[in-house]
């Protein structure tokens, strides 16, 4: 990525001596030729030694090559040969590409991690060696050296039949740090010698291996004289003493009026080549620098019309670019900020800890993808909400030079989540007022109940002591009797206040068995007058969890009448409701299970819904309501067919440690 982008400058004329060119190779030419018949038998020898030396090093190049692709095509063939079982037609197939006589490999084994031999191709046996192989073929120093050490290791060359000479290498195969075996390519080295020197090599030169004693083991040559000049290095791999010696054959005179005219040709060709490259080059290079103020023109436009503000900063936090966009975010021009150093004049001081803090962590490298939220400042002193996401900067070479924020003011979001929490609160009071209206007339039948009582005990107590037949210990039983229906009236006045009262929400540990027991309470007289029988299964010992208390018993409120309402149809004897809690995998779950009608599918795909109900005087917020609570406490709200008949609702919440 290019910081503060720069329109390119027109081209600029190429440098004096590249138009000299041309003529610097004309004088070439003219001093060649004078110095040509003096330098020609001095270079004739001098030549043919060179030649020599690169002619073998291409050809100890080319057999690394060789032996090096051998490698990794027994690396690659080793996990499907261990992995046992019957070869695949792949595997087959890869196995002969891999024995081509091309390749020099004439047997192909695999090997156990106890070092037996589980498979070879083509098969072998014991009976056609000769020489000394440590013992066991294949070589067990080979296979123990290659096994430590994690790679490919070559054998001592041996002796075998028809006077051919072998060598082996171990490949080790490993699957994620694990040993799985080793695979084994045989060398015939007689077939390297005689498929790896292509034919013109063998036309110069006399190739022969000999071994650490100096005794020739592989030859390949043709009936001709040699001449003095030979060259000789070791042959790596496989190495164990072993060389590589190749003499030249006599060649005919070099004649001088042919060199005259090679270097004739060869310097006219450098001066059209010369000519030919440069005027490619101005070509190239004006194609260039057209692409370059396109693509800066098409970028300047795709930046300017951004609203994301976008800021980089070096790795010592230093800023070194700014878009428009970020500019009128915060107020001050890219002049003003670039090269700035942390505090920025952006930062609100009452955030400045924070923000520092978030800066430290994004240059540690630790800032998190989906980005973080930050309070900042405008230079008229306005302050805003912004999301700030931050990634690696990576120049051309890959090298990592700093970090490019993205920035986005929130504030306006951050506002409307405001309002609308605010608007969920108020439906939730509003829901709850709603189900105490509901039940209003019950709780009223059930707190008439204990007035009538303590009417009629304070009655008698009158008339008894006006008679003056009362004894004291009378009097204290019938006070008792007051007080004790004084305090049940008193209790349904508290719960009822405690549910419809509308408070902040506020997280703390609470038993859901007692919240589940209060709300029991508060439907308990609408569950009487309807005939249903509320059963509880509560597990003992429940961990307490982190949640508001109003909230969780208007769910339990909701889902019990919902129950209850579900039942009304149902013969009396059949109204059972159960609530049952339970802990599975580290969530506490409340179970309502009712013995209706069920739900059809037509009405559960929707049931969720807002204002969606299938009562006459329904709202259809209390089961969205209860869904947006669950998801307030990362819960989960669900329901399921009931085996018995009816319907199952899951409550769940996540245990808080």
């Amino acid at each position: 990525m290019i910081l503060n982008p720069l329109p390119p400058t027109p081209t600029s004329p190429p440098p004096s001596w590249y138009w000299s060119l041309p003529y610097a190779a004309v004088a070439l030419f003219v001093a060649t030729m004078a110095a040509l018949l003096w330098l020609t038998h001095r270079q004739d020898s001098e030549e043919q030694r060179a030649t020599l030396i690169n002619d073998v090093l291409w050809m100890e190049q080319n057999l690394g090559f060789q032996f090096e692709r051998n490698n990794n095509h027994l690396t690659q063939l080793g996990p499907d040969l261990l992995k046992g079982g019957p070869l695949s037609a792949t595997t087959q197939a890869r196995l002969r590409q891999a024995l081509d006589p091309e390749s020099g490999l004439i047997r192909i084994l695999w090997l156990h991690t106890n070092g037996e031999v589980r498979g070879a191709q083509p098969p072998y046996t014991d009976s056609h060696l000769v020489g000394e192989t440590g013992g066991t073929f294949p070589s067990n120093s080979a296979y123990r050296l290659s096994r430590s050490m994690g790679q490919p290791v070559y054998s001592d060359a041996y002796a075998v039949i028809e006077n051919q000479t072998q060598f082996e290498v171990h490949v080790p195969i490993f699957d994620g740090g694990r040993y799985l075996g080793s695979v084994v390519g045989v060398y015939s080295l007689n077939n390297m010698v005689s498929q790896q020197v292509p034919w013109w090599f063998s036309e110069r030169y006399r190739v022969s291996v000999a071994n650490n004693l100096g005794v020739e083991i592989a030859a390949k040559s043709r009936v001709s004289p040699l001449s003095s000049l030979a060259y000789e290095i070791p042959f790596e791999p496989p190495g164990h003493g072993l060389t590589l010696n190749v003499t030249a054959y006599k060649s005919e005179v070099r004649w001088i009026p042919l060199l005259l005219m090679g270097s004739l040709g060869v310097l006219a060709a450098a001066i059209v080549w010369s000519l030919w490259q440069l005027r490619r080059h101005m070509q190239r290079r004006q194609a260039a620098e057209q692409a370059l103020r396109a693509e800066h023109a098409f970028r300047k436009a795709m930046e300017d019309s951004l609203n994301t503000g976008m800021r980089a900063r070096d790795l010592k936090g230093r800023i070194t670019y700014v878009n428009p966009a970020f500019c009128r975010m915060v107020g001050w021009s890219a002049e003003e900020l670039v090269g700035l150093l942390p505090p920025m004049p952006y930062w609100a001081p009452e955030a400045l800890e924070r923000t520092l803090a978030v800066h430290e962590m994004v240059l540690g490298g630790n800032a998190p993808p989906q980005g973080i939220e930050i309070r900042l400042m405008r230079r008229n002193g306005e302050r805003f909400d912004a999301l700030l996401i931050e990634a690696p900067l990576i120049d051309s070479e890959g090298r990592h030079i700093g970090w490019m924020g993205s920035m986005v003011d929130v504030t306006e979001q951050k506002h409307a989540q405001e309002l609308y929490r605010q608007q969920q609160e108020r439906l939730q009071a509003t829901a709850r007022l709603v189900t105490m209206g509901e039940m209003a007339s019950t709780l009223a039948h059930e707190l008439n109940q204990p007035l009538a009582a303590i009417s009629s005990y304070n009655t008698g107590c009158i008339n008894m002591i006006g008679k003056g037949d009362m004894s004291p210990g009378e009097l204290s039983g019938i006070l008792e009797k007051i007080g004790k229906q004084a305090q049940r009236a008193g209790q349904i006045i508290r719960r009822v206040h405690a549910f419809v009262r509308r408070s902040e929400p506020k997280c703390e540990p609470v038993d859901l068995n007692a919240i589940l027991r209060e709300a029991v309470g508060l439907v308990e007289p609408d569950a009487e007058r309807r005939g249903v029988n509320i059963q509880q299964d509560l597990a003992d010992a429940l961990p307490e969890i982190a949640a508001d208390p109003v909230m969780i018993e208007q769910v339990a409120i909701n889902l019990i009448r919902n129950g209850m309402d579900a039942m009304a149809d149902a013969p009396r004897p059949q109204r059972n409701l159960t609530l049952t809690t339970r802990l599975q995998d580290g969530m506490l779950i409340l179970s309502v299970a009712d013995r209706g009608k069920g739900i059809p599918p037509e009405v559960a795909e929707k049931l969720f819904a807002p204002f969606f109900t299938t009562k006459e005087e329904g709202m259809g917020m209390g089961l969205n309501i209860c869904r947006s609570i669950a998801e307030l406490h990362r819960g989960r709200l669900s329901f399921e067919g009931n085996p018995g008949g009816g319907t199952i609702f899951h409550f769940s919440l996540p245990v808080q440690p």
